[in-house]
């Protein structure tokens, strides 16, 4: 099942993002085929101001814990972390 992780950056936590990315960026990669995209929000100053993961998960609690595990998660970036099912049905190269 797929769920998105929408998290949104505390306000002046930029440095938090920056310092800890390269964790972040080894923890998704380490997520193989669970991990179909992910990428940052980005604010009008074009910095980035949160994320979008997209993962593959057995279920709703196991989407959360994956989530939480997350360095950003762990290093407090994050003011709010919602997690939501959801359905690929446009464009969707499974499906193809």
């Amino acid at each position: 099942m797929l769920f998105a992780v929408l998290c949104t950056d505390k306000p002046d936590h930029l440095q938090v993002r920056l310092d800890n990315r390269p964790e972040h960026l080894n923890f998704l990669n380490s997520l193989g085929e669970k991990l179909k995209f992910a990428g940052p929000f980005l604010g009008d100053d074009e910095k980035p101001n949160g994320s979008l993961v997209m993962i593959d998960a057995e279920s709703l609690e196991a989407a959360k814990a994956l989530a939480a595990e997350d360095p950003y998660a762990k290093a407090g970036l994050f003011e709010s972390v919602t997690v939501k099912r959801w359905n690929w049905s446009v464009k969707n190269p499974d499906a193809a």
